[in-house]
């Protein structure tokens, strides 16, 4: 999907063809995102705060097609590293899980020079320190209890960590909407091993943890905000109904704004219809930025995958 293309209206409070309570809930989210843009283009967690990747690529695809997404993109791409990857922050200089969502922006822009490809060679070749051979043969000589299997790369928040659910669930996104144009073997069977582990490490329960199913032997439960990340990964797939069967619990029992956009996020991108989203924005800019997404009249078709390499 190009956002480059996709229009909001000038005060942010009228989208042409939705109710005035759709529009005024997206419109007063909009409007809060232009309001406290930083003047570096970028957005902190919180008003007055330093800027962040992470809540500025989010509000930037919040407001694609508004000028302060062109600013916010101008700031993200300068905190490109050499090596393809994106840093967390402009005085944060290391490798970080953001190239992802940068790498996602890129293609919602159509933008799909070096820049991008040098963020997607670098997703291609990450992977969690746990997944390293000496790790791997430890387990099969059962000289380790493991949890989960870790031959099946995951994602880590940075190198030299471990994977976690949620930098593999963005990762996993990205990669797919690459595969859109990008052909290449290395980049499918990467996805491909990045789907099975996110499966692999699936909670009794249907849901998901943040990194592991089990700990010590003990089963772990599945949070809402986990399940949904996951969810957005996995689009496609049609073994998924108890998940969502969770997902509609959780939706209406979380007290986590956070996770309720994220649980509206993925209901929308596989053709769900949930629960309306109502309330003032919070004061968390990334929230607000996740909420405006989640609307219906919200760009979360940014985070849309191609669904040709989904399994069952």
């Amino acid at each position: 999907m190009n956002l480059r293309e996709s229009k909001v209206s000038a005060d942010g409070t009228c989208v042409p063809g939705l109710g005035s309570e759709s529009a005024t809930y997206l419109g007063v989210r909009l409007n809060a995102l232009r309001n406290n843009q930083n003047s570096d283009g970028g957005w902190g967690y919180f008003p007055g705060k330093a800027s962040w990747l992470e809540p500025t690529a989010y509000a930037a695809l919040a407001l694609a097609g508004d000028p302060a997404a062109d600013r916010a993109w101008k700031l993200l791409s300068s905190w490109q590293l050499p090596d393809g990857s994106w840093q967390p922050a402009g005085e944060v200089g290391v490798s970080s899980w953001g190239t992802s969502l940068c790498a996602s922006i890129a293609m919602a822009r159509n933008e799909w020079g070096q820049p991008l490809r040098s963020g997607v060679n670098w997703l291609v070749g990450s992977a969690g320190m746990e997944s390293n051979w000496i790790n791997i043969i430890a387990g099969r000589l059962r000289l380790v209890k493991q949890e989960r299997d870790i031959s099946l790369k995951a994602w880590p928040w940075k190198p030299g960590n471990s994977g976690w659910v949620e930098p593999t669930v963005h990762a996993l996104v990205a990669l797919k909407q690459a595969s859109a144009r990008l052909a290449r073997r290395e980049l499918r069977d990467r996805v491909q091993m990045g789907e099975a582990q996110l499966m692999d490490v699936r909670s009794r329960d249907g849901g998901w943890n943040y990194g592991s199913p089990a700990a010590l032997g003990v089963d772990l439960p599945s949070y809402p905000e986990t399940t949904a990340l996951a969810l957005v990964a996995l689009q496609g797939r049609n073994d998924l109904g108890k998940a969502f069967d969770l997902a509609a619990r959780q939706i209406r029992e979380t007290p986590s704004p956070l996770a309720r956009a994220w649980l509206t996020i993925a209901m929308r991108l596989h053709g769900i219809k949930p629960p309306a989203l109502v309330g003032d924005p919070p004061a968390d800019l990334m929230i607000t930025a996740l909420e405006a997404l989640a609307d219906p009249a919200g760009h979360h078709k940014a985070m849309q995958t191609p669904l040709a390499g989904a399994t069952a």
